[in-house]
């Protein structure tokens, strides 16, 4: 009898050992497999949470991990091993690219999105626009009262200017464009998120905050939608409707140099450049090919990752799309 258990002993080791065998030999990663992280600037969030949803419901045994962070973070997290694809507003350096070669770490970059850094105040605020050296002056501190700016109904107001976050990208543009080597006044202050931007200017009529675009399109407030329908949509149509901003606020017409009267950031005056504060979103990638994050980097610069970023109010990179404006 205690013979006989040995042997059916034996023969479930063997057999349990064959199975870890086997699962061992069988890969748990490809392009539309696994788990992965990526890392964020935090002003590109409201499009990567919704290319990560359509991604995963596509390839349900894919499972990506956002990592929001600041700008300089994402690209020491890339260049440190921490992660293999980044999105951020900063291609990357020749310095970078050599580091990553002597690394023996494969990788490529493209541009996904022309974004926008928009302007938003409170409902409150009278100020029809403001030109491009207003920013400048306010930026600097040279202004602290709307009403230097303008003669408003609240001239009296200290100008109070939020950011999302100490080393966003959205602060860096703004402070190489306006300020270069400078310091910004003693009004800019940063916020932990760009939501934390959005309630500190609802709450408080003298506060300009400076966001990503495509927090502000209101076609982020029709999320309701299934995810089934979305998918369906995006595989389906071959036209997009962009409505117009969120009411929550008010966003900010910006007078360039050369203009005569401010725009808003559509995508259309992103386009021809008459919105002047406009930058470039890079999807960064140092994985091998045929792993999951190679694979969800196809898939933003694919036709349906475009056609995602379009829907934000947002220009893609390529335009896969025709836009149809919906004037209310």
């Amino acid at each position: 009898m205690k013979q006989r258990l040995n042997i059916v002993c034996a023969a479930v080791v063997a057999a349990v050992a064959l199975l870890l065998v086997s699962c061992q030999g069988e890969s748990t990663q490809s392009s539309t497999k696994g788990l992965t992280k990526v890392y964020c600037d935090e002003s590109f969030r409201n499009i990567l949470d919704q290319e990560i949803e359509v991604f995963e419901y596509t390839y349900p045994e894919a499972n990506i991990m956002a990592m929001y962070t600041d700008e300089a973070s994402a690209l020491d997290s890339l260049m440190h091993g921490a992660c293999d694809l980044i999105i951020t507003s900063r291609d990357l350096t020749d310095q970078q690219r050599d580091l990553l070669g002597k690394m023996g770490r494969a990788h490529r970059s493209h541009k996904i999105a022309v974004d926008a850094v928009a302007i938003i105040v409170n409902n409150a605020n009278d100020i029809p626009e403001l030109s491009m050296q207003d920013l400048t002056d306010i930026f600097t501190g040279k202004v602290k009262r709307w009403g230097e700016v303008f003669p408003t109904a609240h001239k009296n107001d200290s100008i109070k200017v939020v950011f999302d976050g100490n080393g966003t990208g959205v602060m860096h543009y703004i402070k190489e464009k306006f300020v270069g080597n400078g310091k910004f006044g003693p009004n800019v202050f940063a916020r932990e998120s760009t939501e934390d931007v959005f309630k500190a200017v609802e709450g408080q009529r003298n506060t300009i905050g400076f966001v990503g675009v495509s927090w502000i399109s209101a076609t982020m407030d029709s999320q309701e939608r299934t995810i089934e329908d979305r998918v369906t949509d995006l595989n389906e149509k071959n036209e997009v409707s962009v409505i117009d901003f969120t009411d929550r606020i008010r966003v900010m017409p910006v007078r360039g140099p050369e203009e005569t009267r401010g725009y808003k950031p559509y995508q259309a005056y992103i386009n021809d450049g008459r919105y002047p504060l406009y930058r470039v979103i890079w999807a960064i990638d140092a994985s091998a090919g045929g792993t999951l994050d190679h694979g969800f980097y196809s898939f933003l610069t694919g036709v349906i990752g475009q056609k995602i970023i379009m829907q934000t109010g947002i220009l893609p990179a390529a335009e896969p799309v025709r836009t149809v404006e919906v004037t209310k």
